[in-house]
């Protein structure tokens, strides 16, 4: 008898606990603590920068070492297990490099002396002679000497109008400013129209304010005169010496002249110069005046196309080396689901000291891990595993991320649930993000809970919609599409097929690349008040607990099908006068939204049929499987086969521009076909264009399969 009441009086007691303890907070609780300022600290992401930017810290060397166990303690030190992914890659340095411009008689030859110069008063200059010299990453060693030629932007257009120009571009030398396309494709395209080498600069009507009484760094945000922009030449992605496959200690490595067979290293030296030795030379040339548009600021000289009468003398020689980089990984592993992934991303190395590229995204990242180690002391676990990337050698061509997708791509490809990146968080005001589109709706939900930096009365959303708190609350936030080879997103997206997106404030910034992209710039006219920061953070942050916390992914398959058609039909009016079938891209694209809204039913459905059955293995089953089918479509638009003489691109529907790694193309395939059709303008190109219509219509198919979840 005794024994029987002791277990009843336990059973009551027990159950009395369970029917009165206080349940967990929710999610939502803790996303709302995450966005409350009782846990930001701008004075906190501040010294991340300051202490990222205190020297120079260009990839491979110890300086970004150094960087790397800054990154690595600071994750420990919030309670984020972390580690280093290293790589051994192909590197390049500059050894020497010469520039001498002769000019018609009396006229005097120059030598450029091809150094930024410090300033009174500049807080680096104890540290600037570990600047590296102004060179090209990858650049081809050699020696061109030539009469100079005027490219403008150095764009396919560009040159075309030289053409209609009559001005002949072979043998020379090209002055190309930059601006409008990636560098590496404004070297690959003077190759091809003939010049042996090219130099480029940054004229004063793009980063300079304009000329005039305008004042430059430190007095304004604006270039100095002396300023260069330096950067990578190379127009692939990853290690060049290993396409395809990780550069591991002992992996197999392509010769230097397999890499040159490769397409995507320069074939011509080139140089990059400052916006004054540019106005040097462009005072030089004679021949036809420029068109209006190629013009210089309003006080510069006339701008002429040439060929000469000035010849320029460029040698470039660099030291190519085998260097360790350093990716930092930092986990916060998943409770219900540890083999799914939702991974941030931000690249640490810089050109100089890298202030806002990138080290503004690296402070935000931090900033990130700090708030959600916060978290983690009051309770909170992530019900999906949270991966923070701190990616080495991306100035040189994307290569510590992309050899880190190609070393876990099988992994990646059956477990990420999304990538989100931030490059350069902060330049300026202004928000903007890019993303696959099945993102979009989460990031205007996510701008909306976010307050403004730069107007305290309105949200993230309500600026960026460019409308006041009074507006109507349906009001669409644009989103830009993440085709473009431009940052660490690529591997994933383009590689791989993860849905993807990548924020930023500001945009293009005058000391781009330069040795004045330091923290004075920042603390100046970047971010002031390190709020901007602080947003970013807040809003990648926010986006990343909702994939990693909800209980149904929050995608949707409808705004990617409304893409899907928009780009279709603007297709279809490129092609009005061709006689191609687009039948059946528009059919797999119908079938794709009904597939999208089909799940989206499902979803509710779930959810609806949720109560005490949530602790049957059914339900979990059923949330796991409509998880998957929701995480791996994007997966399918990833063709094995990749686009035509671009292979590592496998993504059939957002790609770079064939002339503009920069730029974003819908349906790339396509794009290249018809481009070699309009060319050559035979009946096989254009049935190439159908092929690749049909390639795409396929995948389209494919995707709306894995949304249905059933075989055929």
């Amino acid at each position: 008898m005794y024994k029987l009441a002791t277990a009843t009086f336990l059973g009551v007691t027990t159950t009395l606990t369970l029917f009165f303890s206080f349940p967990p907070p929710p999610k939502s609780f803790y996303h709302s603590l995450f966005l409350s300022t009782s846990i930001s600290d701008n004075a906190s992401v501040a010294h991340h920068l300051y202490t990222l930017t205190r020297r120079p810290h260009v990839a491979g060397t110890p300086a970004n070492a150094e960087a790397a166990a800054y990154v690595l303690s600071t994750l420990a030190s919030y309670n984020v297990r972390a580690h280093i992914a290293a790589y051994d890659v192909l590197l390049t340095y500059p050894i020497s490099r010469s520039l001498t411009l002769t000019r018609p008689p009396p006229e005097p030859a120059v030598k450029f002396i091809l150094r930024q110069e410090i300033y009174d008063g500049d807080p680096y200059a104890d540290v600037a002679n570990e600047v590296f010299p102004t060179f090209h990453g990858y650049a081809k060693s050699g020696t061109a000497t030539g009469p100079v030629v005027y490219v403008n932007y150095g764009r396919v257009e560009d040159y075309e109008t030289l053409k209609e120009m009559g001005v002949n571009v072979t043998g020379t030398v090209v002055l190309a400013k930059y601006g409008q396309i990636y560098r590496g494709d404004i070297v690959r395209k003077a190759y091809e129209a003939g010049a042996i080498g090219v130099i480029i600069y940054t004229d004063r009507k793009d980063y300079g304010g304009g000329g005039g009484d305008v004042k430059w760094f430190p007095d304004d945000r604006w270039m100095p005169p002396s300023g260069v922009q330096v950067g990578s030449v190379y127009t692939g992605a990853g290690d060049p010496a290993t396409p395809g496959w990780p550069s591991t200690k002992g992996s197999e490595r392509l010769s230097n002249e397999e890499i040159e067979k490769e397409g995507d290293v320069p074939l011509i030296p080139s140089l990059p110069v400052s916006g004054a030795d540019g106005e040097t030379i462009m005072r030089s040339l004679g021949g036809q005046l420029a068109k209006d548009d190629w013009q210089g600021s309003k006080d510069a000289p006339p701008y002429r196309v040439g060929p000469g009468p000035g010849i320029l003398n460029l040698t470039y020689s660099g030291n190519q080396t085998i260097a360790t980089i350093e990716n930092v990984i930092g986990v916060i592993e998943g409770v219900e689901e540890p083999d799914r992934y939702v991974l941030l991303g931000n690249h640490r190395d810089a050109w100089t000291f890298g202030a806002v590229d990138p080290n503004s995204g690296t402070a935000a990242l931090l900033e990130i891990a700090q708030r959600l180690g916060k978290l983690l002391k009051k309770g909170w676990r992530p019900r999906r595993t949270i991966v923070f990337c701190n990616w080495d050698a991306e100035e040189y061509g994307l290569v510590g991320s992309t050899e880190w997708v190609e070393e876990n791509r099988a992994l990646l490809a059956s477990k990420a649930v999304a990538y989100l990146n931030v490059d350069c968080a902060v330049s300026s005001a202004g928000f903007h993000a890019a993303s696959t589109p099945q993102l979009d709706q989460l990031l205007r939900q996510a701008a909306q809970q976010v307050q403004d930096p730069d107007n305290s009365s309105q949200t993230i959303y309500e600026s960026w919609a460019g409308q006041s708190t009074s507006a109507p609350v349906n009001l669409i936030m644009e989103v830009d599409r993440l085709g473009g080879g431009g940052s660490d997103y690529a591997a994933f997206v383009q590689h791989v097929g993860v849905p993807a997106a990548d924020l930023f404030f500001g945009g293009g910034y005058p000391v781009y690349h330069s040795m004045y992209d330091d923290f004075v710039w920042m603390e100046k006219f970047g971010d002031p008040m390190f709020h901007r920061h602080l947003a970013v953070a807040s809003i990648w942050g926010l986006i990343a607990l909702r994939l990693a916390d909800e209980e149904f992914l929050p995608f949707d398959y409808l705004s990617y099908a409304s893409e899907l058609q928009k780009a279709a039909k603007d297709l279809e009016d490129e092609l009005i006068d061709k006689e191609l079938n687009l039948t059946p891209l528009f059919k797999a694209i119908e079938d794709f939204r009904g597939a999208a809204t089909k799940i989206n039913i499902d979803v509710k459905a779930i959810k609806e049929s949720k109560s005490w059955s949530s602790i049957w293995k059914e339900y979990h089953m059923r949330e796991r499987e409509l998880n998957d089918r929701l995480m791996m479509a994007e997966r399918a638009f990833a063709d094995p086969n990749g686009l035509f003489g671009r292979s590592w691109y496998k993504h059939l529907i957002y790609g770079p521009s064939k002339h503009n790694d920069y730029g974003s193309k819908s349906f790339p395939g396509i794009d290249d076909a018809i481009e070699e059709a309009k060319k050559v303008s035979t009946s096989d190109s254009w049935h190439s264009v159908q092929h690749e219509i049909w390639r795409v219509s396929r995948a389209v198919k494919h995707a709306s399969q894995v949304l249905s979840g059933k075989l055929t």
